[in-house]
């Protein structure tokens, strides 16, 4: 009896040993992953922001905005290493109760392991084709202190953000990286001249003009981002290259509690990656050596006998 018994361990363990490396780089990558069935609403604020207003005779107005942006994976359009990512941002002034200032919707399809760009699902953003490049909305798990491509929706292009440092977010080990988007027009468009503060009559045609800097934290087990800050600056410039007026300047910042509920997201992330590549596979060797062990051991004796 005791023979049966020490095979059956043997047999036991020896599965548990095999199983363990399998868990750690077969079944850990391929459940590490963004979800397909995405849900998440972040907030940011923006105090003191300028913005050109058609609606006020080309006033720049000053105030405090509000912006909520809305995400949520497309099930369907999901396959394979892919994922589908719908968004739509909404800017309101809560300062002088103008609402909708900027409305914008972007869909997004990327490498649910990687978080690189992948052209396809009619991806867009406001209703134009776009052609992704770079990091989307998370980074690769495993992030390293280098320079990574991360895609710019205001411009629809891809621009380097460069590892900074090493800081703490709500508790939690980040790494901070910075991406400085160079003036580039996002647009041309016509406006009055006397909105402009020129002499002419009539409209006169402007191209809009961005530059801005980027600031991500991003927790580096998963490639989370946890905190992301926005400084943005638009003017308007007729042909002749000169600087007619402010079109958008604005710095935001996720709320404090947009940024806890993403620390706590990467840092349940964090454990449950830690869990599949380390717990779960050291617990299956230990315990598939313990049987084996014991199994021998009952088999020895009962040879002796």
């Amino acid at each position: 009896m005791r023979r049966v018994i020490g095979l059956v361990l043997i047999g036991i363990g020896a599965f548990l040993l095999v199983l363990a490396p399998l868990v750690r780089f077969q079944v850990a990558p391929a459940l590490i992953a963004a979800p397909a069935d995405q849900y998440g609403i972040s907030k940011l604020e923006a105090d003191d922001a300028q913005y050109f207003s058609v609606g006020d005779k080309g006033k720049v107005v000053t105030g405090d905005l509000d912006i909520t942006v809305t995400t949520r994976g497309d099930v369907a359009g999901a396959q394979g290493d892919r994922v589908v990512w719908d968004e739509v941002m909404v800017v309101n002034d809560v300062t002088n109760s103008n609402p909708l200032i900027t409305y914008s919707e972007r869909r997004s399809a990327f490498n649910k392991y990687t978080g690189e760009g992948i052209n396809c699902c009619s991806v867009k953003i406001n209703d134009e084709p776009a052609q992704l490049q770079g990091q989307i909305y998370k980074w690769p798990f495993d992030v390293e202190k280098k320079t990574y491509s991360v895609f710019n929706s205001t411009t629809g292009k891809a621009f380097d953000a460069r590892f900074v440092t090493e800081e703490q977010v709500g508790g939690l080990r980040v790494y901070r990286f910075e991406q400085t988007i160079p003036p580039t027009t996002i647009d041309t468009l016509s406006a009055p001249a006397s909105y402009l503060g020129m002499d002419e009559t009539g409209d006169v045609e402007v191209d809009r003009v961005y530059d801005g800097v980027n600031t991500f934290w991003i927790e580096p087990a998963t490639g989370s981002p946890v905190r992301q800050e926005q400084q943005r600056h638009d003017v308007l410039k007729t042909k002749d290259g000169v600087e007619r007026s402010v079109a958008f300047v604005a710095t935001a910042k996720m709320t404090q509690q947009t940024q806890d509920d993403l620390v706590k997201n990467a840092t349940d992330g964090k454990n449950t990656i830690a869990m599949l590549r380390t717990t779960i596979p050291l617990v299956l060797l230990v315990l598939g050596l313990a049987l084996v062990i014991s199994g021998l051991l009952l088999v020895r004796r009962r040879a002796e006998r």
